[in-house]
């Protein structure tokens, strides 16, 4: 254990949360399906502009959103009816973003969730309907449509003094809105040979993995490519398709392996530290200037038989500076592990703004042995 004693006294800040990841010897041995994607079985971001209708007098001002204008005279047009010259101040309409995830292999006929938000200066979409909004990927092509009622967490009140607002009321949610009108040209099985990627690169892990696929498909069908890529070949002739390969080694159990890092939000103090951390011989002394000033108000009046004078009211300032001269440096052992240097740092009562500065000078000193990463 290490013992860091009470050598040095500390100036503790703002109580936050310091998150500590601390690992056994053994790691935890995970799936490769959940560890790695596979090339070409992803998600495709879709997106469309619509308009909200039949809002209670909370979609947009005309005068100052005309696009929202613009766009109502052109769909009505597409239904026949001539708007061009007509007045409009309706307030039950919002021009939307439509956003949408469309899933990998989404065949026609399959449903989406889809997100509405506000454009201009709606107050709320609660109760409002989605219009028929075409959805786009990247090439700008549409893959689906959305329609429906959307579904609004957050509402707003307002009185004559005062209002409330809770969550976003401009912001809302329509479950099943999307239907897929096209599919994505991309046959899984016809490959014969497919990448893993991985989530976390790291050499070491890539190696496991192919080792294991290797020795599990009893053929060496898996090759390492750098860090982050794992080639799949399927042999001509295999008896199984690439579909039943994934299947087979997507549920196979391999040890990642991770760096050394020290993981640093300096603006709400949180700090995550990995097992594998550890520290050379270092010397460290943690001192504050403290400056504490103080008014006391004094009330000076003359003498009881004074021919002359005055009350008045004079202040008097103390003043105490500590400039941390007591403290003496502590030093750490060569080889301390995280559950050490944790330990010592949590018994002395350090707040996370110390903490941090601590850790970024034993990794200046050079003594930390893992990489530190700020947010």
């Amino acid at each position: 254990m290490l013992s860091l004693g009470k050598t040095f006294r500390l100036v503790m800040l703002a109580v936050s949360c310091v998150m500590v990841a601390e690992t056994t010897a053994q790691a935890v041995p995970s799936r490769i399906k959940d560890i790695v994607s596979i090339e070409g079985i992803r998600e495709n971001q879709l997106i469309g502009y619509g308009l909200v209708v039949g809002l209670n007098g909370t979609g947009d001002t005309f005068l100052n959103v005309p696009y929202t204008q613009q766009s109502l005279t052109a769909m009505l047009e597409r239904l026949g009816v001539n708007a061009k010259e007509t007045i409009m101040r309706p307030e039950n309409i919002a021009a939307v973003m439509v956003t949408a995830n469309l899933p990998s292999f989404s065949r026609q006929g399959t449903r989406i969730d889809v997100s509405v938000s506000s454009m201009g200066d709606a107050e709320d979409l609660l109760g409002g309907t989605l219009i028929a909004t075409p959805l786009l990927g990247a090439d700008g092509e549409v893959y689906a449509v959305a329609q429906g009622a959307v579904a609004v967490a957050g509402f707003s009140a307002q009185g004559d003094g005062a209002g409330i607002t809770q969550g976003v009321p401009t912001n809302g949610r329509i479950a099943n809105g999307g239907i897929v009108e096209r599919e994505l040209p991309f046959e899984l099985s016809d490959l014969n040979a497919i990448k893993l990627s991985l989530h976390n690169p790291d050499l070491t892990t890539a190696r496991r993995i192919t080792a294991v696929i290797n020795e599990n498909l009893k053929m060496a069908m898996a090759r390492t490519l750098d860090p982050s890529t794992i080639q799949l070949l399927r042999p001509v002739g295999h008896p199984l398709p690439m579909v039943d390969i994934l299947t087979d080694i997507e549920q196979l159990s391999v040890t990642p392996d991770q760096r050394a890092r020290v993981i640093i939000d300096e603006r709400t103090g949180i700090i995550v530290i990995g097992a594998d951390v550890r520290i050379n011989s270092v010397a460290i002394a943690q001192g504050n200037l403290t400056i504490s000033i103080t008014e006391e108000p004094q009330v000076s009046q003359p003498g009881a038989f004074a021919q002359g004078g005055q009350t008045q009211v004079v202040n008097r300032t103390g003043i105490e500076i500590d400039d941390g001269s007591d403290q003496r440096l502590t030093v750490l052992e060569p080889a301390v592990t995280l559950q050490d240097l944790v330990d010592g740092l949590n018994a002395l009562g350090i707040g996370p703004r110390d903490m941090i500065s601590i850790l970024q000078a034993v990794k200046a000193s050079g003594a930390m042995q893992a990489e530190i990463k700020v947010m």
